[in-house]
């Protein structure tokens, strides 16, 4: 299935796996990077060899980080917290767990799971490569040193296993939302008594942590040598994205706890808009626009056919039609078909219904009950009980 963001590509015990578009990025980016290490590294290796080894170690990688957001969502799973997708992007992945942990322990189960995940999957690799390799940290330094003179599948696996022992670590880096942040705010959690004010301290360590990176990598890139990062304006400018991506994630990671806060207990039935204007379906376009859409705010109209909503018909689906074709066209062969579209029921918590119109990225959602259309839950009422209940916006 695909969206504006991504697609999907399947499901792994009942939850789906995602990918971003992003994700195709880094994907060509890391083949193009291990082709590169993998042919200075065997230089009697042909283009197909080393391009075909990278792109295999590239794979793998990214099995891996699913791996260890799959364990993520499993323990959440076990600690009775419902988890609908993974999503591959841009910088890993993300188990979307669609509730806060119902306590200390775990959150403290949730987070330790993934690097765990990742360190048994680094030794695995090293172990099946059958190589003494030595101390990690020599071979990542100087890979040349264990590498040169050995098969493609050998190669892969030695590249696998540091790697994902660095993942195990870099994750446990005391940042919010990383799993050494939510580690961070487990224990918080556990002083304070006091899910909020956890988040808040941790969510500031984690901004801390992301600014020292963005000042390390911009040192990084006019010279300067981290340890462990090295130097260089490529590794550099890395570093400052991370940080970049880091700072913003331990903010809306608050924002986003403050506003299931807001929204605990709420049901859709209470911000739904009733009776929603609809459509039949074969109304034309241009009756739709003039008679429906001029003169109102709305965005999005249910159709209607013998009594019954069968789709929903939006603005972006008019603007899609010629303008010469409006009066040839009707509501009912541009909407989106009911058994297409994801609904939800008066009585659902709000909460919910907000994952779903962010997972979709859609302006509203059909509020159906007993296959009937009961009202239209449209992001800017969601976005109005905030600013009435709240200051969260």
């Amino acid at each position: 299935m695909m969206s504006r963001s991504g697609f999907r590509i399947g499901q792994i015990f009942g939850i789906d796996i995602n990918v971003d578009w992003s994700w195709l990025l880094i994907l060509f980016l890391v083949t193009w990077n291990l082709s590169s290490v993998f042919g200075r590294l065997h230089s009697d290796w042909g283009d197909a060899l080393r391009w075909g080894t990278a792109f295999g170690a590239a794979l793998l990688f990214f099995a891996s980080v699913l791996a260890h957001e799959m364990s993520h969502s499993l323990m959440a799973r076990a600690q009775g917290m419902n988890v609908s997708d993974i999503t591959l992007f841009l910088f890993g992945g993300v188990s979307n767990i669609q509730r806060h942990p119902p306590t200390p322990l775990a959150e403290f189960l949730i987070a330790v799971v993934g690097p765990l995940t990742s360190f048994v999957l680094g030794i695995v690799f090293i172990v099946v490569s059958g190589v003494n390799i030595g101390p990690v940290n020599t071979a990542v330094a100087d890979p040349s040193q264990v590498v040169e003179g050995l098969g493609p599948l050998t190669t892969l696996l030695l590249w696998l296993g540091p790697v994902n022992i660095i993942v195990g670590f870099f994750n446990l880096i005391p940042g919010f939302p990383l799993d050494g942040g939510r580690l961070v705010r487990s224990v918080f959690w556990l002083i304070t008594e006091d899910l909020r004010k956890a988040t808040r301290w941790a969510s500031w360590i984690g901004q801390g942590i992301a600014w020292l990176m963005i000042l390390g990598g911009i040192s990084m890139m006019f010279g300067a040598r981290l340890p462990f990062f090295g130097t260089g304006f490529a590794n550099g400018l890395w570093l400052v994205f991370i940080g970049w991506f880091l700072n913003g994630a331990a903010g809306q990671s608050y924002q986003q706890l403050l506003i299931q806060d807001v929204l605990e207990g709420v049901s859709v039935r209470e911000m739904m808009r009733q009776d929603p204007p609809t459509v039949l379906s074969s109304c034309s376009i241009r009756d739709l626009v003039h008679d429906h859409v001029m003169g109102t705010d709305d965005h999005a109209f249910p159709v209607m056919e013998d009594g019954r909503v069968v789709g929903l018909v939006t603005l972006e689906d008019m603007r899609a039609v010629l303008r010469e074709e409006w009066d040839n066209t009707t509501a009912g062969a541009i909407m989106t078909p009911l058994a297409e579209l994801v609904t939800v029921s008066p009585d659902e918590e709000a909460n919910e219904a907000l994952n779903k119109l962010t997972q979709r990225d859609v302006r509203q959602l059909p509020v159906i009950r007993d296959h009937t259309l009961v009202g239209l839950l449209r992001r800017r009422d969601i976005i109005q009980w905030l600013k009435i209940e709240s200051e969260v916006v």
